[in-house]
Parts: structure tokens; sequence; C-alpha cells
């Protein structure tokens, strides 16, 4: 490799300091002999980086409504995605990014792939997800049990897919939210393949337990869940977050499965068109 492989990560976050952009970087951090990394603000500073100097790009989760911007920041976004999406299109040497929650919503919006609509209530905490037929194969998803675990904070969803839309994209979903047998609500979508390089997921794979935990100090968050989720289930939630066969297997899998598909391509292709 002539230079480091190069990261953009788009803050979604609008200024909030958080524990999901301290996960991401010590994720990245992890790769730091091959990769460097830079931090966006795009809704804060409305910041986005130089195509040209980055190779991957990690969107990240954020809070409020998907659907709505101020008319700057969200538009740039979106026409940036596109501009990525028609560099894979036109260039031999592929530009890989994972949308996360609140981007990955955006994303389905953008693609016209299904609606988002607000849920009936918040859903947060560990949750189980579901791989379908299409995430079996998934390399994003490797190496998880099916269904495997993930924390989940969102008061948005995506969900009835448009199927030919999908089809003639060649978009693929690869994850589900668990069935709900005692409900009639429908499944929301919890990851999207949407092309070789573009990837998607509802939830939150850079979260760790300790981060987590971190949230529980603060008593008025601590309270809110207590009171969504009654105490038993509460008790439930932090046994999960300490089992290593749940979050922390997720938080050490989905993100450094992606960072090594796209660093793998990446040399890969730079090394043939170097021949």
């Amino acid at each position: 490799m002539s230079h480091q492989i190069r990261i953009a990560v788009l803050d979604m976050y609008n200024g909030e300091p958080n524990q999901g952009m301290r996960c991401i970087i010590d994720i990245i951090n992890k790769f730091n002999q091959i990769v460097t990394f830079q931090i966006f603000d795009v809704r804060g500073k409305n910041e986005f980086p130089d195509i040209k100097k980055f190779d991957i790009y990690i969107s990240t989760g954020g809070p409020g409504n998907p659907l709505e911007g101020d008319g700057n920041w969200d538009l740039k976004w979106y026409d940036f995605i596109d501009q990525l999406w028609v560099w894979n299109k036109e260039q031999k040497v592929k530009k890989h990014v994972l949308f996360i929650c609140h981007s990955f919503q955006m994303a389905c919006h953008h693609f016209g792939l299904a609606q988002i609509n607000q849920r009936q209530s918040t859903s947060f905490g560990v949750m189980t997800v579901h791989k379908t037929e299409a995430g079996m194969s998934d390399a994003i998803l490797e190496g998880l049990a099916n269904p495997f675990y993930a924390i989940d904070s969102r008061d948005y969803q995506v969900v009835q897919p448009k199927l030919s839309i999908f089809s003639k994209k060649g978009a693929l979903i690869i994850s589900l939210e668990k069935i709900r047998t005692h409900r009639e609500y429908e499944r929301a979508i919890m990851g999207v393949r949407f092309s070789d390089e573009f990837v998607g997921l509802q939830f939150h794979p850079e979260a760790d337990a300790l981060s987590f935990i971190a949230n529980l100090k603060n008593a008025e968050k601590r309270d809110k869940i207590i009171a969504m989720k009654g105490k038993t289930k509460f008790r439930d939630m932090l046994e999960d977050l300490l089992d290593e066969t749940k979050i922390y297997k997720t938080n050490e899998t989905i993100i450094p499965n992606f960072l090594r598909i796209a660093i793998n391509d990446l040399i890969k292709t730079k090394k043939i068109l170097s021949n």
C-alpha cells in the first residue's frame, strides 16, 4: 500500500457528546497500523469530507426525526451519499459505507426502500436481532449467532419494504427485529445490504457494555428505563450486558467485519490495478 487507508466518520449526533462516537473510535483504533480517521460534524457544523481523500465511510446514529433536517446539512448529506454511489458505479476502487441507526433510516428513505415512521413506544436496551436468509450469508454478520444481541435505541423504525425497489436496486434485507407474537405490529427492518459496498444497520453495533452501563449511572435515564421496562426486565438487561456472548460479541464482530471487508477489497483492487 502506498498510503494509509483513510476513514471518514460522519458525526450525526448534532454536536451532542456521546458514548457511541467513543465506541466507534475505539474500534477504528484497533486497525490503527493500516488506517487513519477523521471526524466530520455533519449536523453541528455542516462538515463533509472530500470524497477523493477518503476510502471508507461510517455515518453514525443520532437523535431526532430522520425525515427532518434544516434543509441544509440533510440535503448535503443526501447529495454526498449520491456522489459515493455514483463513484462506485464509475470507479474501479470502491468506497465502502456503513450507515448506523439514524443514518440507516435516512438512507432507507433516500433510496426509497421502505416507510419510516414513529414507533408506538421507544425501543431501548438489549434486543435480539434475527438474520434473514440473505443475512445468514452476509459477511458483515459472519461470526454471530442467529438471533444475535444488539443495543437498540430508537423512536423511529423502518417498515413496509418496497420489494420491487429492493429487487430493482439489488438491495437485500439482512436482519429483522424480534418476533412479537403477542402484538400485531409489523417487524421492523434492522439491516439492509444496499450494494456490495453500502450496508446499514438499525441498531448500534458499536455499543459496548461499559458505555451502556455508564449511561445507567444517570439516575434520570435509569428511572426512565425502569419505568419503560419494569424492574425484572431491567435486571435481565443488565445480565445480558455482562454476558460475553451477547453485546460484547456484537461489538467485537460487526464493525471489525465491515472494516476488514473494506480494507481487503481496497488492498486487493489497488494491487490488481498496480500490476
